[in-house]
């Protein structure tokens, strides 16, 4: 019996995954992939009907719903993919959620079944890459450097914290809390959460995006590939609740967030702001260096 091709690209943030993801998909003739968040679907999705027919392309997630007739591709998030489709390439975005306590099923699911007929690409951090080895599959391993470097900036106030950088909180609360500080000191910041409806949502993108605001004020949710132009990333906090108890974030999550600072080739850096837990010497080095 011929083995499945499998593809797993691992590497830290900003090393261009999710991009050969897309080129990949639609250098064959039909292809899906499933991405961690909503957001990043929706962001994908706009890449790929400016580069081929939209009536060609679906948009699947909790929140929205895109499917023309003649579909060949579909930019899912990993709960919404259709699993009973044949298609050519399959791909999954953030593999190592397959650890996470609360959608790691999914992931894990989709890791173990899920297939493309010529390839099936597996994208995310080096994490999960002793897990992949033991799939009995034809699998190729392309590590991916990182671009650009990443830096720690050490503690700083909330006034003092330069234009193009996100502030990231944890709860509702902390996330309303710094986006009125920033607005009193700084003039103006957008809001990103997961809780947002799309168009909210879309529409907080937008305005960073397009320089009208210097400022974002966002919560883990932009750890997951979300791409936008940030130099800069702030923890307000390293603690999170996960749904079970408050906990502070693992080594993997922090860099996860921080490596958001810095786009393609431009460098950039994570720091502190607030109240936030001091991080050690040994871990910004363990930071810096993707380790």
């Amino acid at each position: 019996m011929k083995k499945n091709k499998v593809s797993a690209v691992l590497g830290p943030t900003n090393t261009g995954k999710t991009f050969l993801a897309i080129e990949t998909m639609i250098s064959f003739n039909s292809g899906m992939i499933g991405f961690p968040l909503r957001l990043l679907a929706r962001e994908v999705y706009d890449k790929v009907i400016k580069k081929i027919d939209s009536s060609k392309v679906a948009l699947i997630t909790g929140e929205e719903k895109i499917i023309p007739l003649n579909a060949k591709y579909f930019l899912c998030t990993v709960e919404s993919m259709p699993i009973d489709k044949d298609l050519e390439f399959v791909g999954i975005d953030e593999i190592q959620m397959c650890n996470d306590h609360e959608r790691g099923h999914i992931f894990t699911d989709r890791l173990l079944n899920l297939r493309g007929e010529k390839i099936t690409m597996l994208m995310g951090s080096n994490t999960i890459k002793s897990i992949i080895e033991k799939l009995d599959e034809d699998i190729e391993f392309i590590n991916k450097e990182r671009f650009s470097k990443l830096s720690f900036s050490g503690h700083k106030k909330i006034s003092r914290i330069e234009r193009k950088s996100a502030i990231i909180a944890f709860s509702t609360e902390e996330v309303y809390a710094i986006a009125e500080l920033v607005r009193r000191q700084k003039g103006g910041a957008a809001i990103v959460m997961g809780s947002l409806s799309p168009k909210t949502r879309n529409a907080q993108v937008s305005l960073y995006q397009s320089g009208d605001v210097d400022y974002l004020v966002a919560t883990d949710a932009i750890g997951m590939g979300i791409n936008m132009d940030i130099d800069n990333v702030y923890f307000s906090n390293t603690k999170k609740f996960d749904g079970k108890k408050l906990r502070r974030l693992t080594l993997a999550e922090i860099g996860q967030i921080s490596g958001r600072a810095g786009r393609y080739l431009n460098d950039g850096s994570f720091g502190i702001t607030g109240d936030c837990g001091e991080i050690n010497s040994e871990e910004v080095s363990f930071l810096e260096n993707h380790k």
